[in-house]
């Protein structure tokens, strides 16, 4: 009976190593970057200035620029050298919400749009963050009508310190960008008050715009967005601050390359990249280059922008609308 058993043990080893051969347990994602020559990289088809700007169709084609696209742009030089050959950087711009699908199905190597790498969800497990490219992110929020600016200085200065900051939102129309950290941080801490999820922040400042009813009062979305957008673009729009110096934060936040859990090597690669960035000082000067700096962004697409898959892409000027959100 023993030797019986030790036979079929001995089979069942057999048959394991048999299937490990065919079927390897792990695979090295750089190696498949390297026969292929191709990374696939996902990015936010919404503008998120100056991290994604909107396309911009150049007679070499179209064309996509922005902080994160030089940060791709970096990656892909860097995975050339890896792998002795040229690797292309193939990008896909997708609603930002698609992002973490296409990701989950393997369809993406990484994607990168300003993602903030603490934001708490069901929905984002299962994904690995790399280190920080950017750590002055987190959540602010701007306006344009004056009497609620009025209204949340007040609340501001009344408020103490361990005042929760969503207490200051509370009866105000909250506008937030569907699947983004804003819209994790409505549904997690707002309970009063209506919240309307945008496609976009494009389709926020149009349904603003247009007077559509409920009004928004406040727009909640990354800080720096923000701050980029109301001083080159919405100059209509306020940051919302604790005073005239200091901005009214609602969270903190790391802005992280996205890709699979177990994508280890190429998370190694990728903090390997961005730490020799910021030693030689060139992440600085990116940061500097694309928040401090003033140019257009059109003639930047079409001098070193990256082209990317038109034909995924969807329509460029359709930035979508704003809808009610149910909330607890």
């Amino acid at each position: 009976m023993l030797l019986t058993l030790l036979s079929l043990m001995q089979g069942c080893g057999l048959i394991f190593d048999a299937m490990h051969r065919i079927y390897p347990v792990t695979t090295n994602e750089l190696d498949r970057i390297c026969r292929r020559q191709q990374v696939q990289i996902g990015m936010a088809v919404e503008p998120f200035r100056p991290f994604v700007f909107p396309a911009v169709w150049t007679d070499e084609g179209a064309r996509v620029t922005g902080l994160d696209t030089e940060l791709v742009r970096a990656v892909s030089d860097a995975l050339t050298i890896h792998c002795g050959a040229p690797v292309v950087p193939a990008l896909h711009l997708v609603r930002f919400r698609d992002l973490f699908l296409l990701l989950n199905e393997g369809q993406l190597d990484f994607f990168v749009s300003a993602v903030a790498a603490s934001t708490p969800s069901p929905g984002r497990s299962g994904f690995a963050y790399s280190t920080p490219y950017f750590s002055q992110g987190g959540l602010g929020a701007i306006s344009t009508r004056p009497e609620i600016i009025d209204l949340l200085q007040t609340r501001v200065k009344a408020a103490g310190d361990n005042t929760p900051r969503e207490q200051l939102l509370s009866g105000l129309t909250i506008a937030v960008q569907d699947s983004t950290a804003a819209h994790l941080y409505a549904e997690a801490k707002l309970h009063a008050g209506s919240v309307l999820v945008c496609d976009s922040l494009p389709a926020a400042f149009e349904h603003a715009a247009a007077g559509l009813s409920p009004p928004i009062d406040v727009i909640l979305g990354a800080q720096p967005v923000l701050k980029f957008m109301v001083k080159t673009t919405r100059r209509d729009w306020r940051l919302l601050g604790k005073d005239a110096h200091t901005p009214l934060w609602f969270t903190l936040a790391d802005y992280a390359v996205v890709m699979a859990e177990e994508s280890y090597a190429l998370r190694w690669f990728i903090n390997d990249v961005i730490f020799n960035l910021h030693e030689s000082g060139r992440l600085e000067q990116m940061r500097h280059r694309w928040i401090n700096d003033a140019y257009a962004y059109p003639r930047r697409a079409s001098e070193e922008g990256l082209p990317f898959d038109v034909q995924k892409m969807p329509a460029h000027y359709a930035q979508g609308t704003c809808r009610a959100a149910s909330l607890r």
